[in-house]
């Protein structure tokens, strides 16, 4: 109601300033009613023209300056830095070129403003002019395109060289479940139709599959630091998306079918918490939740930075709510976590 009341006052106000600029220009006795632009009308707006660019070049500026803190830290990934890198020269190619344009865009306006007496020239085509705004995009959007292709190929490359960790990440609505391969590192054989809730088989894990009985299920997902993880994708239920930003990674979860990923985590999550970035990003956030605590409102606790797995697709009304939290630990830190874990097997015969 709050945000109708105040809609209906902008507007009532907006209509008050436009009847009110009518009421001064009828008011001006040697007002010119003609509907036609003259010399000084193409003159104002031209220096309007001017004042807009000002403008969005002191918007753009503002921008970085204000904004930039909420950046994402350094990528915490292999292929990390070789994806910043792609996008931040997109990003110095595209300011360059929108100021560049702009810039000539409203010169131009002003400098050729409609004037009296002055007959603008007919320019049918001029070949070299085509050829140069033509040539050069191609080029440069070329290049990116080619640098882009072999960046995803290098990133979507899973294999098995490198003895790689795998790990299964299960989406339903609304958490995430992580299934490690055991001690074989073999994940074992699962599907939706076998999920047994009576039986605590939330995955639907083959029961009969020798490769099954010493996975390991989690709420939690442990990387160790150095290690190349091959990453599968199940879903449940919709559409999800696992989307960890601090590795630069994302993949969809589609029901029906398994999708893969594979990076190698390269800071553990204490060096992270290290980061100046990351240093000053929770003493703001702590500083907000202090202030939130003294007026009695609720997510007031203190923070402390922890990688994270979000669902980047909207799958639903608790779509928010989808996350879970990624530790990055040494070898030794991984697998003395992983020895204090429970086998699917383990919890099967406990269950029996």
């Amino acid at each position: 109601m709050t945000i109708v009341l105040t809609i209906a006052v902008l507007v009532l106000v907006a209509i008050a300033i436009w009847q009110m600029t009518k009421i001064f220009e009828l008011s001006q006795i040697k007002a010119d009613n003609s509907q036609i632009a003259n010399d000084k009308d193409n003159k104002y707006n031209g220096y309007l023209l001017f004042g807009f660019l000002i403008f969005i070049y002191g918007i753009t500026i503002f921008s970085f300056a204000k904004y930039s803190k909420f950046l994402l830290p350094e990528a915490a990934s292999e292929h990390g830095g070789e994806y910043d890198l792609l996008m931040y020269i997109s990003f110095v190619i595209i300011f360059i070129v929108q100021t560049i344009t702009q810039a000539l865009l409203h010169y131009f306006g002003y400098k050729y403003r409609g004037e009296k007496g002055k007959k603008a020239l007919f320019y049918a085509d001029n070949d070299k002019l085509e050829f140069i705004w033509t040539i050069i995009p191609v080029v440069v959007l070329a290049g990116l395109i080619l640098w882009g292709l072999y960046t995803w190929t290098n990133i979507m490359d899973v294999n098995d060289e490198d003895d790689p960790l795998i790990v299964e990440l299960y989406a339903q609505q609304f958490n995430w479940t992580a299934r490690y391969g055991g001690e074989d590192n073999e994940l074992g054989m699962a599907n939706v139709r076998m999920i047994d809730i009576n039986k605590a088989n939330v995955l639907g894990l083959d029961e009969s599959d020798p490769y099954a009985s010493d996975d390991i299920i989690t709420k939690e997902l442990h990387l160790p630091v150095g290690r190349k993880v091959n990453f599968r994708f199940r879903s449940q239920d919709v559409l999800h998306s696992a989307y960890m930003p601090h590795f630069r990674a994302q993949m969809n979860c589609v029901p029906g079918m398994i999708t893969e990923f594979s990076f190698t985590p390269t800071i553990t999550t204490e060096e992270m918490r290290q980061n100046p970035e990351v240093i000053e990003k929770v003493k703001r956030t702590n500083k907000i939740r202090a202030e939130r605590a003294a007026l009695g409102e609720p997510n007031a606790d203190p923070w402390e930075f922890d990688y994270i797995l979000l669902c980047n697709k909207i799958c639903g009304k608790s779509h928010y709510n989808m996350q879970m939290k990624i530790i990055v630990e040494t070898e030794e830190e991984y697998q003395k976590w992983l020895e204090e874990q429970q086998t699917f097997g383990q919890t099967m015969a406990s269950m029996n």
